[in-house]
């Protein structure tokens, strides 16, 4: 565990200490009340021009980081009838500097693409702080030992919609990442038995070159595949009106759907990690994205019965059994063999176009050393309200 500090936690949108102007709790979170004003936004993706939006905001207190934090990650759950949408953005400061940085735009995101095209924001980069799509990006030199959170809630002008935030949480980390990071030992395994969950497979195969405005296809969608099967496993599915518009032939027609909902369209993909969560949060589901340290922190969500959605690259020859490789890919882990090795659904099916294809187990070793190397042990964390987490670790990570 040492050297791999990650902290997880919701947000108190009635904080005390909090500015907000035009916002109002209205006892399941955050609403749009009487504006602060109004601004226009020209959606980079749209085929209008700039349209003016009411507007109010949220801003957190002064947020102490529980370690100097080189990475943040949001998760929030928002609804955004009609015309509405949010903005999200973060600013920091270091030890020895009592000025803020700038502001950092997260998202800017709604429920849907009918008003404006859900996106991160390319190009924000100043004094050793990046974003990157889904993660902001400190250098270690500039680590954040503080931090707000900014939320803007928007609605077009002359509309009584109505934009609600009913949750926000960050996820804070310092860890090793890279071929060069020196990784733990592969954990040992701490359930006493084989287990394996029941989760429906899903391959995104099936949708190779289908929707191609969708990032190419379903030859990229593993990560709107995997919340599918998750959604499927707590019976939580969009419903059939959602995705009327898929072609009926199209095999597993709400995939296609998932990954239209979850599409980040500044990054052109539909792997964005916030974007998914935000997606499954609005099929009344509690969703966020945090990192684990091992795959003995996994194994206990699986013995309280929930899968998780983790996130790996590799090359060809350092997945054995997988036979392809990947610069980013999520897949669902949903059990772990009496050995250890974990069983998972790969939506990318070894590129047979199967969902039948999709369940495999994979070594140990091999897993954990991949996802804690390339994405500092990402998972997305989906379950019900009423279903509870494992007790979490001291320095508490979910």
């Amino acid at each position: 565990m040492s050297g791999r500090h990650v902290d997880f936690g919701w947000l108190d949108l009635d904080a005390s200490g909090a500015e907000r102007e035009g916002v109002v709790s209205d006892g399941t979170g955050l609403a749009l009340g009487t504006p602060a004003g109004q601004r226009d936004y020209h959606d980079p993706f749209g085929d209008s021009g700039p349209r003016d939006y009411d507007y109010g905001f949220w801003v957190s207190p002064t947020l102490p980081a529980a370690f100097p934090a080189t990475s943040i990650v949001a998760s929030w759950a928002a609804e955004t009838p009609g015309t509405s949408w949010v903005g999200i953005g973060i600013r920091g400061r270091t030890a020895s500097d009592a000025s803020w940085s700038r502001w950092f735009v997260i998202a800017r995101w709604a429920a849907t693409d009918d008003e404006i095209h859900p996106t991160s924001v390319p190009g924000q980069s100043a004094d050793g702080i990046a974003v990157e799509t889904d993660e902001l990006l400190i250098e270690p030199d500039e680590a954040w030992e503080s931090y707000q959170v900014r939320v803007i809630l928007f609605r077009l002008v002359g509309t009584d919609d109505r934009p609600r935030l009913t949750r926000l949480g960050l996820m804070t980390s310092a860890v090793p990442r890279g071929r060069k990071a020196d990784l733990p030992p592969t954990s040992a395994p701490i359930l006493p038995d084989a287990i394996q969950l029941d989760v429906s497979t899903y391959s995104q195969q099936l949708h190779r070159d289908n929707y191609p405005a969708y990032d190419g296809g379903g030859q990229s969608w593993c990560s709107p595949t995997s919340i599918a099967m998750v959604l499927d496993h707590w019976d939580r599915l969009p419903p059939p009106h959602d995705y009327a518009w898929v072609e009926p032939q199209q095999s597993d027609r709400f995939v296609p759907y998932i990954a239209r909902a979850c599409f980040d369209h500044a990054f052109g993909g539909a792997g964005n990690w916030a974007f998914n969560t935000a997606y499954a949060s609005t099929r009344n589901l509690v969703a966020f994205v945090t990192r684990l340290r091992s795959l003995a922190e996994a194994e206990a969500f699986i013995g309280a019965g929930i899968p998780l959605i983790i996130s790996l690259a590799f090359e060809e020859d350092e997945l054995t059994g997988a036979g392809y490789d990947t610069k980013g890919h999520l897949m669902v882990l949903i059990g772990f063999t009496q050995e250890g090795d974990p069983i998972v659904n790969d939506p990318a099916s070894h590129r047979i176009e199967s969902d039948a294809a999709v369940r495999t187990t994979y070594r140990r070793d091999q897993i954990e050393a991949l996802w804690l190397r390339s994405s500092g042990g990402v998972v997305y964390v989906i379950h019900p309200l009423e279903f509870p987490l494992p007790p979490h670790p001291p320095e508490r990570n979910w």
